[in-house]
């Protein structure tokens, strides 16, 4: 990213066209002095962050946290510990609380966290030789647990996913692991998880919904009208894509419809499923790094995945790079405002993409135009060791019910909890005091009264409540 991408730019171009828009910080390079974490910042939000005396989540005055479950520590239904590496969240409601979908991003065994593995228990493992999978966690309408137990065991590095218009989860495997060793089966596909209890998931959960395809999933979001899902590819070498699947003719979506498709005949290569390429005017744009300017507007064509499940070739690798958009790490992913918001957490030039560093993009897809918007944008955080108006690397993301969106930080140095107003300001939301592991997961219950997000290491899944709002635009 340039010089010429100043605030005053950015602001002119939210003006001009009424959407979201942010640039973290300033352009210029910021002046770091004493703590790092009492650096001066804005007023926007809700207000700066209050150091949080017991040392793990900072917030802003008034809120408070609850933790709801801790790798290790807390104990399941089925009589072990939390599994590690919290990740991805679906929230639904359960009576007048919740249940929360935790995803678990666990790759392998190790002496660390990652020995909390999901238990493999009869009627919900896809692979014994997989550790990863999903914890459903019931809680009250404050967040305070209730009881938690394994749905989907036996997945591999379950990272985001996303929720469906019918009331489930679908979680996602970031992998391409090939059946070998200790993996009994194929690994890089979407599962379909039900919140409702671990006897419903039984048969059900450890069925892969191989339509979606086998490649290094990220997060989805699916069209409540047409039941299109959307799909984000965490990659390198090459760069990623964004995908679209479309079902068959007379399919409807509802709970179960998912896996009875992908048990049919047929059902591996049931829909199409397509890549996206975009286009400014009759000029093809390579990546998504292209844009530097918020309100940037591209066309989209879909491009046929030749072979869904990358027997021979990782899917992304299937296209020359005229024919489709890549992006370096497509990451969140979260169905709203009449379409599917996406998030690519960053860009370097260095290390492949096309044209410009960037901290952070959010795009929206308008399936009725067929095209995409550069809504948000992150400059290159000068230094993420101080606690500045400058973030890096946003990740998971939700929508906020009181106005724009929440971003998950995964970059480096200090992390955070990012809002951005639906004016276009970002903010602060929480900040991990513990350590530099990244947030993840953030989603609101249903009636917006809490929001619950993890930190992936130790391994912990929080509840914040407090004096919720539409956040303020407002600078000192």
């Amino acid at each position: 990213m340039t010089s010429s991408l100043d605030r005053r730019g950015f602001l002119e171009a939210a003006a001009a066209t009424g959407l979201g828009i942010a640039i973290s910080g300033s352009i210029e390079v910021l002046a770091g002095s004493g703590s790092a974490l009492a650096a001066p910042r804005s007023s926007e939000g809700y207000g700066p962050l209050v150091p949080d005396p017991n040392g793990l989540l900072s917030l802003p005055e008034g809120f408070s946290y609850r933790i709801v479950s801790q790798t290790g520590v807390t104990p399941t239904a089925d009589g072990v510990p939390t599994a590690s590496d919290p990740d991805g969240n679906g929230v639904f409601a359960r009576g007048t609380g919740s249940t929360i979908v935790n995803n678990h991003e666990i790759s392998g065994l190790s002496t660390g966290s990652e020995k909390f593995g999901v238990p493999t228990l009869a009627g919900i493992t896809y692979d014994p030789g997989a550790r990863g999978g999903t914890s459903n966690i019931e809680v009250d309408a404050e967040g305070v647990r209730i009881r938690e137990y394994a749905s989907v065991a036996g997945t591999h590095t379950n990272c985001a996913g996303g929720e469906t218009p019918w009331g489930t989860w679908l979680t996602c495997e970031e992998s391409e692991q090939r059946k070998g060793g200790r993996f009994l089966k194929d690994h890089g596909y979407v599962f379909e998880v039900d919140p409702t209890s671990q006897e419903a998931n039984i048969g059900k959960s450890p069925v892969p919904l191989t339509f979606l395809g086998r490649f290094a999933h990220e997060a989805v979001s699916v069209d409540p009208a047409t039941h299109v899902i959307y799909e984000t590819e965490d990659a390198a070498t090459p760069s990623g894509l964004y995908y679209r699947w479309t079902p068959p003719a007379g399919f409807s979506g509802a709970k179960d419809a998912l896996r009875e498709l992908a048990l049919s005949e047929g059902g591996n290569t049931a829909g199409q499923l397509e890549a996206m390429s975009c286009y400014s005017g009759s000029t093809h744009i390579p990546d998504l790094s292209l844009a530097t300017h918020p309100g940037t507007r591209y066309k989209v064509v879909w491009k046929q995945v030749p072979d869904r499940d990358a027997r021979v070739t990782s899917v992304r690798k299937q296209f020359a790079d005229h024919e489709i958009t890549r992006s370096r790490k497509l990451e969140g992913a979260w169905w709203g405002d009449g379409g599917a918001y996406f998030v690519a957490s960053f860009a370097r030039v260095s290390d492949g993409s096309s044209a410009n560093d960037h901290d952070g993009q959010v795009w929206f897809y308008d399936p009725a135009s067929e095209a995409v918007t550069l809504t948000t944008i992150f400059a290159v955080n000068p230094d993420p060791n101080v606690d500045s108006d400058s973030y890096d690397g946003p990740d998971n993301m939700t929508l906020s019910p009181y106005g724009g969106i929440i971003l998950a930080e995964d970059g480096g140095g200090i992390q955070h909890l990012v809002g951005v107003t639906d004016q276009g300001k970002s903010y602060p939301l929480a900040r991990n005091d513990r350590n530099t592991s990244e947030f993840a997961g953030p989603a609101f219950s249903a009636d917006g009264s809490v929001l619950f997000v993890g930190i992936q290491s130790p391994g912990h899944v929080f509840a914040i409540t407090g004096p919720w709002a539409r956040p303020s635009n407002a600078q000192v």
